[in-house]
């Protein structure tokens, strides 16, 4: 997201959508996330995934992707549920669009 002068937001909002980070975050949930927070392994993200689907998941380690670009293993918390690099492969660094900071509603925690 953008200012209207052209800077990148620093902050913004996201709503859990799906089971696939359960136990962690439920359908509903509702996140405080950061963009210019660098990725760390383990950290839960929100990523642009290979078929265009906007997902939260898990950043578990650096891997490089088909195309030779630096990217992330993105893993549900629940492996029976929903889609992530176990079948889409890696995410590329641009695709990993922010890093959560903390579930605000409805029982606020960080993440």
């Amino acid at each position: 997201m953008e200012h209207p002068d052209g800077r990148r937001s620093r902050w913004g909002f996201a709503v859990v959508r799906g089971r696939s980070m359960a136990p962690l975050l439920a359908p509903g949930d509702r996140l405080l996330v950061s963009y210019r927070r660098a990725v760390r392994p383990g950290a839960v993200v929100i990523a642009r995934l290979a078929d265009g689907t906007v997902a939260v998941k898990r950043a578990t380690e650096r891997r490089t992707t088909p195309s030779g670009e630096p990217g992330w293993w993105l893993l549900s918390e629940d492996p029976d549920a929903g889609v992530d690099s176990r079948h889409r492969g890696p995410v590329p660094d641009a695709d990993v669009i922010a890093v959560t900071v903390a579930r605000i509603w409805p029982r606020p925690r960080r993440l």
